[in-house]
């Protein structure tokens, strides 16, 4: 397992070579990637010089997001497959053999059952792209109720049901994106995580709940740093299991961006980086040293 950064979601932007010092500097040991932007410089610049910055700060890319909404009609969604092969050849050359995606918890235009059968023929599709290429899809849920009011159905939104349209899957690079703070928002808990075995998680991410606030009443600004205090998710617990496990991917931090006092990105980086060290030191696991690698400028 290593520490992984994702600056999108931290409300962190910035030159690449300004992000890749920031993980480097705060002990992380991966970073996710926006692999159209990826593509887009490798195309024209070459996959060298796209690649320079990452290969001299010797950072593991942790995940990239599918870089399309499969709720599309054929055509476009067809014409999406296409380009999704490039990015999942370039994903693969960096060694990022892990895409990201996750399912909508309620709709308006089809009811459940057909939702259903709907995304399991769309991941078997998407699973079938990037397969060549060696790169798995990670699938996860929404829990929080807010995201399912004012919609005429609902869909998945808790772990069973997405490891049963999982399993309905004939695609062996088809995985679950684990979020911990979904699984518990969602009814289930660190047993349910128990039971899963290493092969079916693709990618992991972290925040601590707090324990004060009704699951009705959860959104996202109930997503707090993983290790905060007075919380009801024993992230240390789940990196225990995970380790036992053998699961060897990235763990991101996914706070709300209402979680830091400060807009100041690498004070959020440091206190994410913190709050990541914390839970990987109350889990027994060695905590990765913080070393700075000089990067050129983009």
């Amino acid at each position: 397992m290593f520490k992984n950064l994702n600056p999108g979601w931290l409300g962190v932007s910035g030159h690449q070579s300004e992000i890749i010092e920031l993980a480097l500097t705060y002990g992380f040991a991966g970073m996710d990637l926006n692999m159209v932007e990826f593509a887009t410089r490798a195309r024209l610049k070459g996959m060298a010089y796209a690649r320079r910055l990452i290969d001299s700060a010797r950072l593991r890319i942790g995940t990239f997001p599918l870089p399309f909404e499969w709720d599309r009609d054929d055509a476009d969604f067809q014409k999406d497959l296409k380009k999704l092969s490039e990015y999942a050849g370039c994903a693969a050359e960096l060694g990022c053999l892990r895409c990201t995606a996750v399912l909508a918890p309620a709709g308006d235009s089809r009811p459940y059952h057909e939702n259903f059968e709907f995304h399991r023929q769309r991941l078997s599709e998407v699973c079938a792209t990037l397969r060549p290429a060696g790169v798995r899809l990670a699938v996860g849920f929404q829990a929080a109720e807010n995201l399912r009011r004012d919609h005429s159905f609902e869909f998945i939104h808790e772990l069973d049901s997405l490891n049963l349209l999982l399993n309905m899957v004939a695609a062996p690079n088809l995985g679950l994106l684990l979020d911990i703070w979904d699984v518990v928002a969602g009814g289930g808990s660190l047993e349910s995580v128990r039971k899963l075995s290493a092969r079916q998680i693709v990618a992991v991410q972290v925040a601590e709940m707090p324990a004060e606030v009704v699951a009705a009443d959860l959104d996202d600004k109930s997503r707090l740093l993983p290790g905060a205090d007075h919380g009801r998710i024993d992230v240390a617990g789940l990196l225990r299991i995970l380790k036992e496990g053998g699961y060897e991917g990235p763990i991101t931090a996914k706070p709300s961006r209402s979680a830091f006092p400060t807009r100041r990105r690498d004070l959020v980086v440091k206190q994410t980086s913190e709050a990541l060290d914390k839970v990987w030191h109350n889990a027994g696991l060695p905590i990765p040293a913080k070393v700075v690698v000089a990067t050129a400028r983009d």
